[in-house]
């Protein structure tokens, strides 16, 4: 049995583990690489085993909107949606550093549901924890002010990376924000002069 599989999903059977040894199909993907696009058909779901994931809502110009991160351990909720209803993808999957992958097929997403119990416990917390975590997004753009967004944003990248250096430009957070170079730069001046972090070249250091 494959320890690496095992413990990343500590969760999955044996009789399971041995199942995704057998058919899961392996892929390595590098950073930037874009592993599902908005608008195509979906017959896999990702499961990662090293490395994270981007997701992304894009709009009708081609704007991004930074849903969510994927982390080993983990699997894309909005993939099997749309797999087993055999539908377009609605999301933008993006390497944002280098990936193990298992792609697991519709037929054996349906097959497993109904005969492996841990399967299906994984399959309900991977859409209720995703979710939960949309519902915190929607609230944040919701009822929040840019620069509270920008600092749920900074607090999220931290939980993702489990590191206070962030490697992100002013750039990328305004696309992830939907937003302005121009207005993230300001924002992120006044965090600084408030002591909340530090700026660095290509890099922000959170103090708090």
């Amino acid at each position: 049995m494959d320890i690496a599989i095992k413990n990343r999903f500590p969760n999955f059977s044996n009789s399971l583990l041995e199942e995704i040894e057998a058919n899961a199909v392996y892929q390595s993907s590098k950073a930037g690489d874009i592993i599902m696009r908005t608008g195509q058909y979906i017959k896999n779901t990702v499961l990662v085993l090293s490395g994270q994931i981007k997701i992304y809502r894009e709009d009708d110009d081609g704007g991004e909107f930074f849903m969510y991160y994927l982390q080993p351990g983990q699997a894309c909720a909005i993939s099997m949606i749309c797999a087993t209803k055999s539908e377009k993808s609605q999301i933008m999957a993006k390497v944002v550093e280098d990936a193990e992958l298992m792609m697991v097929s519709l037929p054996l997403m349906d097959k497993w549901m109904m005969q492996h119990r841990s399967w299906y416990e994984f399959v309900i917390d991977t859409y209720r924890s995703r979710f939960e975590e949309v519902l915190e997004v929607i609230d944040n753009i919701a009822f929040r002010a840019m620069d509270e967004r920008l600092e749920f944003y900074l607090n999220r990248q931290q939980e993702a990376t489990g590191s206070r250096e962030l490697k992100v430009s002013h750039q990328e957070i305004a696309s992830d924000l939907s937003t302005s170079r121009e207005v993230i730069s300001r924002l992120l001046k006044k965090m600084e002069q408030r002591g909340f972090l530090k700026l660095n070249r290509n890099q922000i250091e959170l103090l708090k």
